[in-house]
């Protein structure tokens, strides 16, 4: 192949595609020209005038730029099997991501790591594996699975898997933890990339973080935290989720500050937050002032550079034939993606045949048990109960002091003030947990939302403005083996099936889309005016990000890694 690669580079052979009258963004020269480019197979063999393929696009003076790439994302979170996706993306023009299945991994261990991978073949992506640091996340909540740095070994010597996924324990990593530095030594014995996860560390705990040999970090929200970090080493990922959204916040970094430590990554985003994905993050980049080039290298280079591909992220000689045609550097929709050389999208639409394929993992993942409604019961002193404040767009949350209504010596929501009931219920091994609290922000007015979606364990979440309601939609939630569902009245306005580890659907892109239009729809007549009340409640169980959550166990205060009482 290497000679073919050679004669077709010096002209001497026909290249099996060569795309005509291209303007070059070439992200190694950071300069924008006129070349061809020709392709064999899936490698870019020369750029220049002269080039004759058996294929041959004229892209008239259009825009290439390399594909672009997601550097971290847990593909679970789009509640789509990965052929579905795809789907998605690749006619946005992301080719590669690099996945972390901590969620599959919290429910099903190692089974759903590998489920996962034999599901991310074929399907005209770049699936590449990053290993759960953290299942379950804490000791603070039960999860389906436990993964120490034995188990995780079994599979980081395999050439699909990149490293270890973000390193939430970071108090275990500052603290000599044991259990967590096993973990760190294993990957880096196989040499290979550690990602961070450090939400508002600083100051000698962060260098202590960053000297273990963590590279990188998603979870900035301000300039300040992301300067340090920089400064530190680290590169950071610049997050534009479904619920966490840092990219404006962190815009001043791109502006100002050195852009080839930065990287687009879209961590958790819901079906139809995927139509436009990484490209996205480009194009609002460009609209605020940072170079298109940049921009771009943000979305390809750079996170190719991170993870050790020195064959991905460029369009350059030698290169993989993973590229873009945009009409201009301004909107960034791909009038044409291609993957490995071949033509996979065209105007927003994707050419590949993803076939089905059989699921062969056990879909009965939602066992509880039984339940009753005195089990929502929450006796108080008074009236006065810690609260955990949401705040929009963001995974962090405020500890709060709020009034509830009490009956008989119970807690109950208080609608009037937006302070509503929320539990979460163990659905791995019926233990009969249940974490019960209050929450703000949600705007709730009527009704409950229920979901088997809750970061990280993924535990039965439950919220409402009444315990029949909430009671009706757990139950539902058992009865489809997992799902998001809305209950008004003690009916149900909307419900998704998610039967695939309780996290997963198992119908096409455009089935989960409807399905989603319909639980949004059903949260509105409940009351709430949130963008996205489902990716909110995912986050309220995760015992790492600051400042209250809640888990199976009860309310948790994130500041002082214990939990809290409810009564202040």
């Amino acid at each position: 192949m290497k000679s073919r690669y050679i004669n077709v580079a010096k002209g001497l052979q026909d290249a099996d595609l060569v795309i005509k009258n291209a303007k070059l963004v070439n992200v190694l020269s950071e300069e924008i020209y006129e070349t061809d480019i020709a392709i064999a197979g899936e490698i870019i063999c020369g750029l220049g005038n002269g080039y004759h393929g058996k294929q041959e696009l004229n892209v008239r003076g259009a825009y290439v730029c390399p594909g672009f790439i997601d550097g971290h994302v847990h593909l679970e979170s789009s509640m789509m099997l990965p052929r579905e996706f795809a789907r998605a993306v690749l006619p946005a023009g992301t080719t590669s991501v690099f996945t972390d299945p901590h969620e599959i991994a919290n429910v099903m261990g190692i089974q759903g790591i590998e489920f996962m991978h034999k599901h991310s073949r074929n399907i005209g992506l770049d699936v590449n594996f990053m290993l759960p640091s953290c299942v379950p996340a804490t000791p603070f909540e039960n999860s389906g699975a436990g993964l120490g740095s034995r188990d995780l070994e079994k599979l980081m010597g395999q050439d699909w898997v990149y490293g270890l996924a973000e390193m939430m324990n970071y108090v275990g990593v500052v603290n000599n933890d044991k259990s967590v530095h096993e973990k760190l030594e294993m990957t880096q014995k196989y040499k290979k990339q550690i990602d961070g996860h450090a939400p508002m560390l600083t100051g000698k705990d962060l260098c202590a973080y960053v000297v273990s040999g963590i590279k990188s970090d998603h979870e900035c929200t301000n300039v300040a935290e992301a300067l340090e970090k920089m400064r530190l080493g680290q590169y950071i990922m610049i997050r534009e989720g479904s619920a966490a959204k840092d990219l404006d916040a962190l815009m001043p970094v791109l502006k100002k500050h050195n852009t080839r430590k930065c990287m687009f990554v879209t961590d958790d985003r819901h079906p139809m937050d995927l139509s436009g994905h990484i490209n996205g993050m480009v194009q609002r980049a460009v609209r605020a002032g940072v170079s298109p080039i940049k921009a771009i290298q943000c979305a390809s280079l750079n996170t190719a550079e991170y993870f050790g591909l020195h064959d991905l992220g460029a369009v350059a000689v030698g290169y993989r034939a993973d590229m873009l045609v945009l009409d201009d550097l301004v909107s960034f929709k791909p009038k044409c993606v291609i993957k490995n050389g071949e033509i996979v999208a065209k105007n927003g639409k994707c050419l590949i045949n993803l076939s089905s394929q059989k699921q062969n993992i056990n879909t009965k993942s939602v066992k509880i048990a039984p339940l009753k409604l005195g089990d929502f019961a929450i006796p108080v002193q008074s009236s006065r109960v810690k609260t955990i404040q949401i705040i929009n767009h963001q995974l962090v949350t405020k500890s709060v002091v709020s009034n509830v209504k009490v009956k008989n010596g119970l807690a109950e929501s208080n609608v009037d003030n937006d302070t509503l009931k929320i539990c979460v219920i163990e659905r791995h091994h019926a233990t009969g947990n249940i974490g019960k609290g209050f929450i703000k922000g949600l705007g709730l007015k009527s009704g409950a939302v229920a979901s088997t979606v809750a970061h990280d364990s993924h535990n039965i979440i439950v919220i409402g403005t009444n315990d029949k309601d909430m009671l009706v939609a757990v139950r539902e939630l058992v009865k489809s083996q997992g799902g998001k569902v809305v209950v008004k009245n003690g009916k149900v306005l909307a419900k998704l099936e998610l039967p695939v580890a309780g996290l997963i659907s198992n119908k096409n892109l455009n089935e989960v889309k409807k399905e989603c239009s319909r639980l949004a729809a059903g949260v509105k007549k409940l009351g709430s005016g949130l963008e996205d009340v489902f990716m909110v409640m995912g986050f309220l169980a995760l015992p790492v990000i600051p400042q209250l959550k809640i888990t199976d166990k009860g309310l948790f205060d994130v500041g002082t890694f214990s939990f809290t009482s409810i009564e202040p």
